[in-house]
C-alpha cells in the first residue's frame, strides 16, 4: 500500500472475530485520499455485517471525483443507515446491528481535510509533535472527557466507557436530524499526520504512548503495526484498527536574510539619541517634577487608608450576618431527615469522582424521603441497582433537585414512588436509564429560566422514551457474555 496512507486491523487477544473494518485508498493519484475506520455493533455476526455495509456504501458514494466532500459523506452515512434498517427488519438475527464510523477525505493538493463522524471511533491530527483529538466521542464518558470532567486515565478505566448514544443504525430519523452526524474541515499542512482508529486502540494505549510511536522515524506501515502491537501488549481486549494519512509535501522553510545597512544604523544610533535625555539631570525643566511626585504619593497613601477602612467595615458586617441568620436556621419547621436520607445526601455530597453506586447492603429499600435530596456536584452518575425512593406521609416536595452548580445528572436503575415531583432541574442535563416512576404526579420538572427583558429564541424538542439503551461495551458488542 502507498507509503503516504496505510491501514491495518487486528482481532486482538480477547475476540475470536473482527467486527472492525477500514478504508484507505487513493482517489486521484495520491492527491485525494479516502480513509475510514468502521466499528460494528450488535452481536457476534451483526457487527460484521453492519461494518461491511458501511464500507460498501462509502466506496459507492466516492467512485467519482468529489464535488462537495461533506455532503457526500453525509449521504454515505444516511444510505448506510437505510440499508441497515432494511436488513434489521428482514433478518431477525441482525435486529441489533449498527456501526460507528469516522470518515476522512484528505485533499493533499489543497492542504485540507474533511471528516464525518458518528460514535466513538476517533480522528486525531499530529502536527509539530502535538496530537489533537478532532472528533468527539458520542458517549457519556466521552462527554465527561471532552468537557474536562475526566482525565484520559479515568476515562480509559471508566466502567461505562464503551456505552454509546449515537450509531449508524440506531435511529430511523438520522437523515432528518442535522446534528446527528458530526462534520467539519481543517487545514492539512505539509508534514501533518492523521490518525483514525477504533476504541480498541485508545482503550489500551494512552495518548503519550501514541505520540511516541507516531514520532518514530519508521514509515506509516511500521507506525501502525507498532500501535496495534502495543494495544495487544496492554491487553488487546477489543478489535484494533488503525489508519494513517500523511501530507507528504515538503515543509516550506524561509531562508534567513541579512540585515540591511539602514537597520544596523538605526540600531546603533539609538543609544546616541537617548543619551542627552538621560544625562540632562540639571536642566531647569525638570525642577517642578519633584513636588508633583510628592502630591501623587500623598494622594495614593490617602486612598489606601480609605480602602483599608472600608475593608475592615465590610469584614465586621460579614461576621454579624451569620449571627443574625442563625435563628432562621434553627427554626423548628425545618424537616428532620431520617438516617437513610442522611446517608444518601452524604453519598451525593462526598462522591469521589463522578459515579455513586448505592449498595443494597447499606440502603434498605424503600427509602422514605421527607426532604429534598440535593445534587450539588458538577456531574454525578447515580447507579441505584433498583433502589426505591418513596415520599414520606404528607411530603409534597421533590425527591431530587439539581442545584445551580450541577450541570449533568445521570440516574440508572432508580425508582420513584408517590412524589408530587420526582426530579427537579433548571436548564440542566438529565440522563435516565431504567428509571421507573410510580404514582408520581410530575415525573421531571424542568424550570426554564431566560434573561429578563431580552429576546429569546429557543426550541423544545420532543422527548423520545425508549426501553432500549445503547450499549457498546467490550462484552456485548461482539456478542460475548
Amino acid at each position: 500500500m502507498n507509503k503516504y496512507f496505510f491501514g491495518i486491523t487486528d482481532t486482538g487477544k480477547s475476540r475470536d472475530n473482527n467486527e472492525d473494518s477500514f478504508i484507505a485508498t487513493s482517489l486521484t493519484e495520491d492527491r485525494l485520499i479516502l480513509a475510514s475506520v468502521i466499528d460494528g455493533v450488535g452481536g457476534y455476526h451483526g457487527g460484521e455485517v453492519a461494518a461491511a455495509i458501511a464500507k460498501e456504501e462509502i466506496l459507492k458514494q466516492f467512485k467519482g471525483l468529489s464535488v462537495d466532500p461533506i455532503a457526500e459523506m453525509i449521504n454515505a452515512f444516511n444510505k448506510t443507515n437505510e440499508v441497515i434498517a432494511v436488513r434489521k427488519k428482514t433478518e431477525k438475527e441482525l435486529s441489533e446491528m449498527a456501526c460507528v464510523a469516522t470518515l476522512v477525505l484528505a485533499d493533499i493538493e489543497h492542504n485540507q481535510f474533511y471528516y464525518a463522524h458518528v460514535g466513538d471511533t476517533r480522528l486525531y491530527l499530529l502536527r509539530d509533535g502535538s496530537l489533537v483529538k478532532i472528533s468527539k466521542d458520542h458517549s457519556f464518558v466521552g462527554f465527561l472527557e471532552d468537557s474536562g470532567r475526566l482525565d484520559e486515565t479515568a476515562a480509559m478505566q471508566h466502567p461505562k466507557r464503551n456505552e454509546i448514544n449515537k450509531a449508524i443504525g440506531f435511529s430511523d430519523q438520522m437523515s432528518s436530524d442535522e446534528s446527528y452526524i458530526e462534520t467539519g474541515q481543517s487545514p492539512f499542512l505539509p508534514g501533518d499526520l492523521l490518525l483514525i482508529c477504533s476504541d480498541g486502540l485508545t482503550d489500551m494505549v494512552n495518548k503519550q504512548d501514541i505520540i511516541t510511536l507516531l514520532l518514530q522515524g519508521d514509515d506509516l506501515s511500521k507506525k501502525a503495526e507498532n500501535l496495534v502491537a502495543m494495544a495487544n501488549e496492554n491487553g488487546g481486549r477489543d478489535n484494533i484498527t488503525v489508519v494513517l494519512v500523511q501530507n507528504n509535501k515538503k515543509l516550506q522553510q524561509a531562508a534567513p536574510t541579512k540585515p540591511r545597512p539602514a537597520q544596523q544604523t538605526a540600531t546603533t544610533a539609538e543609544p546616541t539619541m537617548q543619551s542627552p535625555i538621560n544625562n540632562n539631570h540639571h536642566s531647569p525643566s525638570t525642577a517642578p517634577a519633584k513636588p508633583k511626585r510628592n502630591f501623587w504619593f500623598t494622594a495614593l497613601v490617602f486612598l489606601c487608608l480609605i480602602l483599608l477602612g472600608a475593608t475592615v467595615f465590610l469584614f465586621l458586617q460579614t461576621r454579624r450576618t451569620p449571627e443574625q441568620a442563625s435563628p432562621q436556621v434553627l427554626s423548628p419547621t425545618t424537616p428532620v431527615r431520617n438516617s437513610q436520607e442522611k446517608l444518601l445526601q452524604d453519598a451525593f455530597d462526598n462522591a469521589v469522582g463522578d459515579t455513586v453506586v448505592l449498595s443494597d447492603s447499606i440502603f434498605k429499600s424503600p427509602v422514605l424521603i421527607s426532604d429534598t435530596l440535593r445534587i450539588r456536584k458538577d456531574t454525578l452518575y447515580i447507579l441505584a441497582r433498583g433502589l426505591v425512593l418513596q415520599a414520606d406521609t404528607g411530603y409534597k416536595g421533590a425527591a431530587l433537585s439539581m442545584l445551580t452548580p450541577a450541570k449533568l445528572l445521570g440516574l440508572d436503575s432508580l425508582q420513584f414512588k408517590g412524589f408530587a415531583n420526582a426530579v427537579s432541574i433548571s436548564n440542566q442535563a438529565l440522563l435516565l436509564k431504567n428509571v421507573r416512576f410510580t404514582s408520581c404526579k410530575l415525573h421531571v420538572n424542568n424550570n426554564l429560566n431566560f434573561p429578563d427583558q431580552q429576546m429569546v429564541s429557543a426550541g423544545f424538542p420532543n422527548i423520545v422514551v425508549s426501553s432500549n439503551t445503547s450499549p457498546k461495551s467490550t462484552d456485548s458488542k461482539n456478542g460475548a457474555k
